[in-house]
């Protein structure tokens, strides 16, 4: 009896641990399938892109300067990606359209965006953004900077930038500015000097670049931050005098401007930025790549000339995360331009 008992319980011993067993080999294929998903599916993100044409949307007009950097970065970022960017003009609300509708593009890799300045400065002077600047788009390189020139109508009796200092605080409020409207870039670099010169100088906004411009040379209005592309034939033809360019170095167009802060205005710096951005959620490994590429792509001596014949410079940070702490300050900067201006919200 003892013996067939015994026989019993090891019978039934050796059937739940086969029973067990099975159990567990169950599992074990349920879970080696699930990792060997994760597996294939985190590394073909990077392994496999792209597999199809990228979308490159640019929200501003075509033939511009912003236009032309795109165009420039898409023709030779396609050689190593071995695809094809396809460029899109999307315009609108002062480059906002364009950014928006990448912001809530899907977040694979394929839809990215080409901007400026613009989204720094629309950020702290729009009181409501259909997107959040920092949490809706991901940084992947800086491509380019594109300074501007400080020019003078020749009718304003001044050749340097502290010669015009002096004129205009002889005359608080009495010598103008143009601009192509308010909250433009040539608006807030203006308040921006006027801050560190401590002037006061008159804004005059107009719709536009090239009136501003005209109205310059005609000598209606006093003074212009030109971008340095079309201040430059106008300069050559001395129609007006340049005085100083915004950049932190000397710009190759105009070797011999100064920069501002070597005409004396410190820690003057307005260049607008052009840089290219993803939808927050990009997996990781792809925002690398293409940080990387990008900057083997830029330094394509073809690249760099389009770019310097165009008012522009290359330029690609060492890392995404100097691209996203540069962003952080430019935008403090302007905040700081646009309250001490008491610039309204729109």
């Amino acid at each position: 009896m003892v013996k067939s008992n015994l026989r019993d319980a090891l019978k039934d011993v050796r059937y739940l641990d086969r029973r067990y067993c099975i159990n567990i080999s169950r599992w074990l294929s349920v879970c080696i399938a699930l990792l060997t998903g994760v597996i294939f599916s985190l590394p073909a993100s990077a392994q496999d892109y792209p597999d199809k044409p990228l979308r490159l949307v640019i929200p501003w007009p075509a033939g511009g300067l912003v236009d032309i950097a795109g165009r420039t970065a898409a023709k030779v970022l396609q050689p190593s990606l071995k695809q094809a960017i396809v460029v899109e003009n999307k315009l609108g609300a002062g480059g906002i359209l364009g950014a928006d509708a990448v912001a809530k593009g899907p977040a694979d890799g394929y839809t990215l965006l080409l901007t400026t300045s613009a989204l720094s400065i629309n950020a702290v002077l729009r009181a409501k953004m259909p997107f959040d600047m920092s949490a809706d788009l991901a940084p992947i390189a800086l491509i380019a900077w594109a300074p501007s020139v400080l020019v003078a109508s020749p009718r304003l009796n001044v050749t340097s930038v502290q010669e015009l200092i002096a004129l205009a605080k002889t005359k608080p409020g009495k010598l103008t500015y143009a601009s192509s409207g308010v909250g433009s870039p040539a608006h807030l670099s203006a308040e921006l000097f006027k801050t560190l010169a401590g002037i006061d100088l008159l804004h005059v906004p107009y719709k536009g670049a090239p009136q501003a411009m005209t109205d310059v040379m005609a000598g209606e209005v006093d003074l212009l931050f030109a971008n340095a592309t079309v201040a430059i034939p106008q300069i050559k033809a001395n129609k007006i005098r340049a005085l100083a360019v915004t950049s932190a170095k000397p710009y190759p167009g105009l070797p011999d401007l100064p920069t501002m802060a070597q005409a004396g205005v410190l820690q003057f710096e307005a260049d607008q930025w052009l840089g290219i951005f993803a939808p927050s959620g990009t997996p990781e490994e792809i925002l690398s790549l293409l940080h990387r590429e990008i900057g083997k792509a830029l330094v394509n001596d073809e690249a760099r000339a389009t770019l310097e014949q165009n008012g522009m410079t290359a330029a690609v940070l060492a890392s995404r995360l100097d691209f996203k702490n540069f962003l952080l300050q430019d935008k403090e900067k302007w905040a700081g331009v646009v309250s001490t201006a008491n610039i309204p919200k729109e």
